[in-house]
């Protein structure tokens, strides 16, 4: 098995206030000069920095041989990167856009998933794939879907994925100091978001679900971008009396679930959001789950609010499709009127 690689920390606390995609640039940048093994590959991401930005500068800091601009071909890239950490390398894949992953779907579920197990733990496989996800920016088919939940289903993956700056920072970081493989999926829409960063050390765990707002009547949880909806309906519902507590998962597989139930034990409801369609999904997971193991807790049944089964619709029709703080609100009076 190959070395686990650590995370650089610094010794003194430093808190510095910047977006989701610049932090994600330093915690790369952190993660090239901390170990060697770390090299960057993807459409575009070299000489452009990418198409969102994220890498921008490392190639001229790093090399090309350690950032690398591959064709447009992402099964090659996700089989070139397992070939890599076979050989010892750490390599974190770039897929451009979340619709553009399903030419890689076979390398990523049936051999890097697979892998680790097939050698009966002898050999890991250290790659990071990332994946900019999701609504929000007004995009064409194939830009704004939200797949994440074809990898949490998928054994031998770990999926998790940022809603903050600080989080995206060290996630990125401890995703490739994993020795096994990990599924970054980064909401797109809060790249441009600016927040604290403190580059000190790490508020908690990779996998570490957590409490990003207090409160008494009803939990409400996502991941991603839909985080920032539920603070946002948390606000509008405390206008009118009443208490949300919401949750952001970060960890979509492995899920952790103490501080969910924590949560779902004290209000008694639970209401579920993600940008994803609703039916076989991470939220559909997250339900039953609170239902099996906090039932005699519940007030409500557990409610889902997502997007619909259908295929992701024009730029102009995404702000239907995709739950906004209204919607939220809502299924917050329906939970409520139990």
């Amino acid at each position: 098995m190959t070395e686990t690689s650590t995370v650089q920390t610094p010794t003194t606390s430093e808190l510095a206030t910047m977006p989701m995609a610049k932090a994600l640039n330093a915690g790369l940048d952190a993660a090239l000069a901390a170990d060697d093994r770390v090299l960057l590959m993807g459409e575009d991401i070299g000489t452009l920095g990418g198409v969102f930005r994220v890498t921008e500068g490392l190639q001229k800091t790093y090399g090309e041989n350690r950032v690398l601009d591959t064709p447009l071909a992402e099964s090659g890239i996700v089989g070139s990167a397992i070939g890599l950490a076979m050989r010892g390398y750490r390599p974190v894949c770039e897929i451009q856009f979340d619709g553009f992953i399903f030419p890689g779907f076979d390398q990523i579920t049936s051999q890097l998933a697979k892998l680790t197990n097939r050698h009966e733990g002898n050999q890991a496989f250290p790659v990071v794939i990332r994946v900019p996800y999701g609504g929000h920016i007004g995009a064409v088919e194939h830009h704004q879907e939200s797949p994440e939940a074809y990898f949490a289903h998928t054994a031998g993956l770990r999926s998790v994925s940022p809603s903050t700056p600080h989080d995206a920072y060290w996630m990125i970081q401890e995703a490739i100091a994993s020795n096994d493989p990990v599924m970054f999926f980064e909401p797109k829409s809060r790249y441009w978001q600016k927040g604290a960063v403190d580059l000190s050390a790490p508020s908690v765990p990779l996998h570490a679900s957590r409490v990003v707002r207090v409160g008494s009547d009803v939990t409400v949880l996502a991941h991603g971008a839909m985080v920032a909806v539920l603070l946002q309906a948390a606000e509008l519902a405390a206008e009118e009396g009443i208490s949300l507590e919401v949750v952001d998962l970060r960890s979509i597989s492995p899920i952790d679930y103490a501080p969910i139930l924590e949560s779902v034990r004290k209000t008694g409801r639970l209401i579920v959001a993600q940008e994803a369609p609703g039916s076989v999904s991470v939220g559909s997971e997250i339900a039953a789950t609170v239902a099996e193991r906090a039932f005699y807790s519940l007030e409500a049944p557990v409610l889902r609010v997502s997007g619909f089964d259908v295929p992701f619709p024009p730029a102009k029709l995404e702000g239907v499709y995709l739950p906004d703080a209204d919607r939220i609100l809502e299924a917050v009076d329906r939970a409520l009127a139990y």
